[in-house]
């Protein structure tokens, strides 16, 4: 099972119902911050989650719209006594960027490591989950920038009537099922004799800040949730995205078409945008499971026998909120 949430969907500015870009994956315990946009802490204090496990923090890019609410975000983790050390990723010139922002946080509590990436696509996992895996892809910006997918491993069915016909000893199955090789007796049990082939996982794609490229039709291929920048809702914005270097509600779409997730949210929202719902009706022509995001918009990504459960905890933010 894997919590999603939508903490931010703005660009380039806040506004009263729209806080900047940030994302929050939940595994096992584990917490991935994907992005930090101002307000990224209010958000996530009005999902009800705690900045305190988060492990990972991944960054896009380091426009202030995906990095300015770091210096706070570290600075509550510290003043929650937190020990453990965080990951941070992002293009290279990572460090540099970090450490400038925290000037004003400079005293921590933890170590943060640092992994900066090169290459046109990059893989990693999340630390200590052998079956919970991280692939960042090059993407099409003004600065260098990534998009990234989260993939959830799936074991195949136990089977019993294998293990019974070869004679494996009962104490020992469940060592075997959950990836374990043993001797004993002197014999070798290995798991692929009571296990069948590796179901479907759970996958989630995140791309903001790009023109269309191969690299997020890749990302996204078959992916339960695709999450896309949609820049710009009006096609006539076309010239001033391939300016700037972003993508419309149509570009996203036609991208989520070539790559067939279950489900597209748009987010990203320039503040033009002000209600990038009334465009859906006609995004949904080019990829019909389109769907625009808002702050807080959640889910919860089961294994395919279970239900793929959406809700909106969140509520809305009023005019007169700090």
């Amino acid at each position: 099972m894997i919590d999603i949430c939508l903490l931010g969907t703005g660009g380039m500015m806040p506004l009263p119902q729209r806080w900047l870009t940030s994302l929050m994956v939940r595994y096992n315990g584990r917490s991935i911050l994907l992005d930090c946009g101002e307000g990224t802490q209010i958000a996530m204090k009005r999902r009800g989650w705690s900045p305190n496990p988060i492990d990972v923090m991944l960054f896009t890019h380091y426009h202030a719209d995906h990095i300015s609410g770091l210096p706070g975000m570290l600075l509550s983790m510290g003043n929650a006594e937190r020990t453990e050390p965080v990951l941070m990723v992002g293009p290279k010139g990572l460090q540099k960027v970090v450490e400038s922002l925290r000037i004003i946080a400079p005293e921590l509590p933890f170590p943060i490591q640092y992994r900066e990436l090169e290459q046109d696509q990059e893989e990693l996992d999340l630390p200590g989950e052998k079956d919970f895996h991280i692939r960042a892809y090059r993407v099409n910006h003004r600065v260098p920038c990534y998009c990234y997918s989260f993939t959830l491993d799936r074991a195949g069915r136990f089977d019993a009537a294998r293990a019974k016909e070869q004679g494996i000893p009962l104490p020992l199955w469940s060592r075997l099922q959950k990836g374990e090789t043993i001797e004993e007796d002197g014999r070798c049990y290995t798991p692929d004799m009571v296990m069948g082939p590796e179901r479907r996982g759970l996958k989630i794609a995140y791309a903001t800040d790009s023109r269309p490229c191969s690299n997020i039709v890749a990302c996204a291929k078959d992916a339960d949730l695709f999450i896309c920048e949609g820049m710009y809702g009006e096609d006539d914005k076309l010239p001033k995205a391939k300016e700037k270097k972003h993508m419309t509600f149509s570009e996203a779409a036609h991208l989520a078409e070539k790559a067939q997730p279950k489900q597209l949210w748009l987010t990203h929202f320039s503040p033009s945008e002000m209600h990038p719902e009334a465009y859906i009706p006609a995004t949904r022509k080019i990829f019909a499971r389109t769907v625009a995001g808002r702050d807080g918009k959640s889910l919860t990504l089961n294994f395919s026998e279970d239900a793929q459960q959406e809700e909106d905890k969140t509520p809305a933010r009023k005019e007169n909120d700090d």
